[in-house]
């Protein structure tokens, strides 16, 4: 659709740039506007989605590491609770091997020095969820902003082919409102990025 907006605002702007009216004019340069900010709407939008995808990955990557350890923990439990329930009598080296066993068991549970235990990677796994799906939405945002920017093209050059002011009036609303959206969700007001999605 892109590909056809641009070419229906190419030959509306070459046609106002050769035509007799002052109104054409100044509606090929509505077009060309709208088209800049069509621009900048894709660019963002692109950047915003591929942000999310990488947040997407690091989140699936930190939740596979939160499940492998989750599954080494679980092996060792069992492997202590199966000492203690064997039957063989205590000594000083079983008891040293249980209490080492133990201590990675609880080290895997919660480790702050290096971040890496279980709850610090819940922890920074959902963060990185908050924070793909704010880009995401950020990108799902772009994406109708593109497309107002478009209507507002189709609007502006269906006025420069009809000389109806109504499509010129109509895109120049259709632009300022794609204008302050684009701002706001550059600016991140969730306000916006919450109607837009």
């Amino acid at each position: 659709m892109a590909e056809a907006v641009h070419e229906l605002a190419h030959e509306a702007t070459h046609n106002a740039a050769h035509g007799p009216s002052g109104h054409s004019k100044l509606i090929g340069l509505l077009i060309s506007v709208l088209a800049l900010f069509l621009a900048v709407s894709e660019l963002l939008g692109n950047s915003s989605q591929t942000a999310g995808l990488a947040m997407n990955i690091e989140a699936s990557n930190t939740w596979n590491f939160f499940q492998a350890k989750t599954v080494r923990q679980t092996a060792v439990r069992t492997a202590i609770e199966n000492a203690k329930i064997s039957g063989v009598p205590t000594s000083p080296e079983r008891e040293k091997q249980l209490a080492a066993w133990q201590a990675n068991v609880d080290r895997w549970e919660s480790e702050p020095s290096t971040n890496e235990g279980r709850k610090e990677l819940m922890v920074r796994a959902k963060k990185l969820e908050i924070e793909r799906d704010a880009m995401l939405g950020q990108y799902h945002a772009y994406e109708i902003i593109s497309l107002i920017f478009q209507l507002g093209i189709v609007l502006a050059s269906v006025s420069l082919l009809s000389s109806i002011m109504g499509f010129a009036l109509a895109s120049l609303g259709l632009g300022v409102l794609g204008l302050l959206t684009l701002a706001g969700t550059y600016l991140n007001w969730h306000v916006v990025t919450a109607m837009l999605h």
